[in-house]
């Protein structure tokens, strides 16, 4: 589909549905293994996967983001439940941390995600998929005792993310290699250009027959005890005796605790680190959307908070927007926040009338799935890129991709931003002259000068100025004075070319310089330009009257 198409949710649905429904997969153990490495009750975990899926979508304007309990946040629950003495009196603090988020969205506190480097989100990104394919080899192989979602270095069972993968070997199930292996053999199959052909590959996909091949495997094993997986091997959701049983797992906050101090130090705690991780899956989310739309951060902050209102009110775990969940999304074909929906949808229905057909779910055909994505979000083909944009971005792209893989996501996002922030500081900035719609009049071209110095730090600005241009309008950007521009304002400038099509805006780009490989290429040229027009001004002054 092209961007100039409308993304409407009856159009899209064909794509929406079928990605909804393979987040839901991927939700499913991730959901369960958050709260039990959490220390909280099991459910607990989907009910925020269903608060986030359905409540926070409502709300939120990121159409392809996904929210629900994230593993960054797991040493917060387990230190808060210990220090406040109940897991009741925790969600009173996972409600006020709510109250929170949305009051720093109407604060328009949102605007800080945008002054995150595209080379440290890009650096996420990679390091992410890295740690996805390092945690999701031992699950692949049958050797379970790492929680699903768990994302640090250092893991509660007393080994890291490098050291298990030598401990699997002692513990290595055929059953479970076989079913992984198959699943993976599917999910490649399903992704050549001839299978594509199939109309009915375009309806049913790869990771649904890959988890049914794995089901039906399963099934079969039962009878070959030595192939045969083990109960924490599958999915492991609680199964009440009826819808009585249901409702009675859903908790409700301790009131009586609200005069606690405590309370509020652990709220504020939750409200900040949830923030920051959902703003930096924002960041991350729309530089994956292949039709490049902007994510309104503000009102993410407000619908992350409401979200997090309700997960405390019924005993969910606090949420935030997740991007291996949200990465699912977009490698899966989602278009519109439908497909968050649906899988929010889907875990509500399905906890509640079919927990012991999910539990029939081999962890191995999950770990599959997951390793396509991992590798998607750490292709060689991302890294290469990002050599050859030079030093300043590709350091603080390593930096942040060892960072996170041998420490955990906001220690290594927090590292990345160190080092890009020295770059730009070394190079010196200065801000843009933007665009002012008030003094805009209708039919008027629009002409954008930007100045000598434009950096990343000018993102939030130039977005912002972008963002509320006139539909319908004629367009000029002016580089002829600019002697740096940051390659993260030229992604944003060139993410606008493909995004103004869809809002009839004619842009012209004056004085910049192209290039095959990153759209924009360097300055150098326009710095040249600008000396040869100042040494022409200077010639035309000599000259006798």
């Amino acid at each position: 589909m092209k961007p100039t198409e409308n993304l409407s949710v009856f159009k899209n649905l064909k794509n929406d549905l079928p990605a909804g429904l393979v987040v839901f997969l991927v939700a499913v153990p991730l959901c369960l293994g958050i709260s039990l490495a959490s220390g909280a009750p099991l459910f607990s975990g989907i009910i925020a996967g269903m608060v986030g899926g359905i409540v926070v979508t409502l709300f939120s304007g990121s159409p392809l983001g996904v929210s629900g309990p994230a593993a960054g946040l797991i040493a917060i629950v387990i230190a808060s439940i210990a220090d406040l003495g109940s897991f009741e009196a925790f969600l009173l603090a996972v409600l006020i941390s709510g109250l929170i988020q949305v009051l720093l969205g109407f604060l328009k506190a949102g605007i800080i995600a945008y002054y995150f480097p595209s080379s440290v989100i890009k650096g996420m990104l990679s390091g992410i998929g890295i740690i996805i394919i390092l945690k999701q080899i031992p699950h692949a192989v049958g050797y379970d005792k790492d929680f699903e979602g768990d994302l640090g270095f250092m893991q509660t069972d007393g080994h890291n993310t490098l050291s298990e993968l030598y401990y699997m070997l002692d513990f290595l199930s055929i059953g479970a290699i076989i079913i992984s292996g198959l699943s993976l053999a599917i999910l490649i199959l399903w992704e050549q250009p001839f299978i594509k052909k199939f109309k009915i590959t375009q309806i049913i996909q790869g990771p649904l027959v890959a988890v049914m091949a794995g089901i039906g495997l399963n099934l079969a094993f039962l009878n070959i005890p030595s192939l045969a997986l083990k109960s924490d091997q599958m999915v492991n959701l609680p199964v009440p005796e009826n819808i009585i049983g249901f409702f009675g797992q859903f908790t409700f906050p301790d009131f009586s605790q609200i005069a606690n101090p405590q309370i509020y130090f652990v709220a504020i705690t939750i409200a900040i680190v949830a923030s920051l991780e959902s703003l930096l899956c924002v960041e991350a989310t729309d530089k994956l959307d292949p039709y490049k739309r902007v994510t309104p951060t503000n009102r993410e902050l407000r619908a992350q908070g409401i979200g997090n209102i309700i997960s405390g009110l019924i005993g969910g775990l606090p949420v935030t927007q997740v991007i291996v969940r949200s990465s699912a999304n977009i490698q899966s074909g989602g278009k519109t926040k439908v497909s968050a929906l649906f899988h929010g949808m889907l875990l509500l229905l399905c906890a509640m009338a079919i927990p012991n057909l999910l539990n029939l779910i081999p962890l191995a055909s999950l770990a599959a799935i997951l390793l396509v994505v991992g590798y998607k979000l750490a292709k060689p083909a991302v890294m290469k890129a990002m050599l050859k944009l030079g030093i300043k971005q590709y350091i603080p792209y390593f930096v942040t991709i060892i960072a996170i893989v041998f420490t955990d996501l906001l220690m290594g996002i927090g590292l990345g931003l160190v080092v890009a922030v020295f770059f730009i500081l070394y190079n010196n900035y200065k801000n843009p002259y933007l665009f002012h719609p008030e003094d805009h009049h209708e039919g008027e071209t629009i002409k954008i000068v930007l100045s000598e110095e434009v950096t990343f730090l000018n993102k939030a600005n130039i977005l912002q100025s972008l963002n509320h241009l006139p539909n319908n309008t004629k367009v000029i950007l002016d580089a002829t004075r600019t002697v740096h521009i940051d390659y993260d304002v030229m992604e944003i400038l060139n993410n606008f070319k493909e995004n103004a099509k869809t809002r009839n805006i004619e842009i012209i780009f004056k004085n910049f310089e192209f290039d095959k490989e990153i759209k924009f290429g360097s300055v150098a040229r326009l710095k040249k330009a600008f000396q040869s027009e100042e040494k022409n001004k200077k010639d035309e002054n000599l000259q006798p009257a």
